[in-house]
């Protein structure tokens, strides 16, 4: 080992919620540890998007997407939403157990309280009346508990969490890794101008390193498994309609299997008081939204996704580049993201900014009037439609025809890698977390897989 200036005990590729918790883990419990973390993003004071609705309305597909990449990862302007749960985020709980699991996303709720998070609220479903509502109704409300930072206490407890980590781990950031070996000495990241050499390695990436996270599982010949993605709308409506439900419960997770193909529609995402917004992966520009916790930011809608999952095996098993291809419509025929009126989409005729404009949902992102019809194909809109009609019966006034919906939305899941029960390779001391695994598709869960992952190397799992 000629260089010893760039070897390290443990490297970690992406500074998202994953290589966070695990960098905090490992320098909490080893203060002496040398720790690299390498993320493609900048800081989070350099993650500026230059949309601001007004000179600049639309992506300027920028080289890296300040939405997406740099420290705090994807999450970093969520709306802060960490669901304490087993029943959906993921499925970190068949590698780890229920419990354990369970455990550690509490421990990170600890810690993300401990850090400027105190005066955010805990919300639960549990005893809540709106699950026999809902049973009522053929719906499905999942069973959470939501710590719900918004996404400007969010901001915050990264901000905080990135001062205490700053001097104990050596980042390297707008530093993208180009790829993993396995040598003598454990292994090298390379990227350009350079490399680091690490004993153990953490790669936690996020969804946006899906493509990259394939190819690093090709060069290394690790098993992969087919996933899913999931496709949709972002729905927007006064926030008074859904009130009852965002008031005690904040994040409600419903589920409903339609009559017509019994596929499962699920909403996702919701953002009381919120905003929709646009995110950049791999140049396609999709729509998602955001909260806040200051009352001066808070705006007369409420926004939700409307997600249907689609799975696929032989012959065909590239479920990302099936979505990624809806979205390449919805861009090419709106110039970005698409939006519709609900009673539009009824009548079968697109949106203009005239009937827009005299509704009664004043629209927060700025996005194409259209047809999304036209996108989306007609078996995910129809189980659309239908939960939407669904939804109206809980929350009366879903289903006005000024509810907006903005498309498309979409989950892209990674194949889920082939890991062992400690979220480790078939090559040892290199593992694979967070949303960039395929096993976790929440903060929370990202969050817990990190700290797990972290006590491993220390032998504490």
């Amino acid at each position: 080992m000629e260089n010893k200036t760039n070897y390290f005990d443990t490297i970690i590729i992406g500074a998202g919620p994953g290589g966070i918790y695990s960098a905090y883990e490992l320098v909490k419990k080893d203060p002496g540890r040398k720790i690299a973390v390498l993320e493609e993003g900048g800081r989070l004071e350099q993650r500026k998007c230059p949309i601001d609705g007004v000179k600049i309305k639309t992506c300027q597909n920028c080289k890296t997407c300040s939405i997406m990449s740099g420290f705090g990862g994807a999450g970093a302007f969520s709306d802060g939403k960490y669901n304490i749960t087993n029943a959906f985020g993921g499925t970190l709980y068949e590698h780890i157990g229920r419990k354990k699991a369970l455990e550690l996303m509490r421990y990170v709720d600890d810690i993300n309280v401990a850090h400027a998070g105190t005066e955010t609220k805990l919300y639960s479903t549990a005893g809540s009346r709106f699950k026999k509502i809902c049973m009522q109704n053929k719906l499905n409300l999942l069973d959470a508990s939501v710590r719900h930072l918004g996404t400007d206490i969010n901001y915050i407890v990264l901000s905080n969490l990135y001062k205490e980590l700053e001097g104990k781990v050596q980042f390297f950031f707008h530093t993208k890794v180009t790829k993993i070996l396995k040598n003598d000495d454990g292994y090298e990241a390379f990227y350009d101008g350079g490399s680091v050499v690490g004993a153990g390695c953490i790669v936690s990436v996020g969804r946006s390193g899906s493509k990259w996270m394939e190819q690093v599982c090709r060069d290394l010949s690790i098993k992969t498994l087919s996933n899913r993605v999931d496709i949709g709308v972002r729905v927007e409506l006064p926030a008074a309609i859904f009130s009852d439900l965002t008031d005690q419960l904040y994040e409600s997770k419903i589920v409903y299997r339609t009559e017509k193909f019994e596929d499962q529609v699920r909403t996702f995402c919701m953002n009381p008081n919120g905003i929709v917004v646009t995110e950049n992966t791999n140049g396609i520009v999709t729509v998602n939204g955001h909260s806040f916790e200051e009352a001066d930011k808070k705006t007369e809608n409420t926004n939700f996704a409307l997600l249907v999952s689609k799975h696929f095996t032989e012959p065909f098993k590239d479920s990302n580049g099936y979505g990624e291809n809806i979205a390449r419509l919805s861009n090419m025929l709106g110039g970005g993201v698409i939006v519709q009126r609900f009673g539009d989409l009824e009548r079968g005729r697109r949106s203009n900014e005239k009937r827009i404009r005299e509704g009664m949902v004043r629209p927060t992102l700025n996005a194409t009037p259209g047809d999304l019809s036209l996108v989306l194909p007609k078996r995910i809109l129809d189980g659309i439609i239908e939960m939407i009609y669904a939804l109206d019966k809980i929350a009366p006034g879903t289903a006005n025809e000024d509810t907006l919906l903005y498309g498309v939305e979409v989950k892209f899941y990674n194949m889920e890698v082939g890991l062992d029960d400690h979220l480790e390779t078939e090559y040892p001391g290199l593992y694979v977390i967070g949303d960039g695994s395929g096993v976790t598709h929440s903060l929370s869960h990202a969050s817990a897989s990190g700290v797990y992952v972290a006590r491993r190397i220390l032998g504490e799992e």
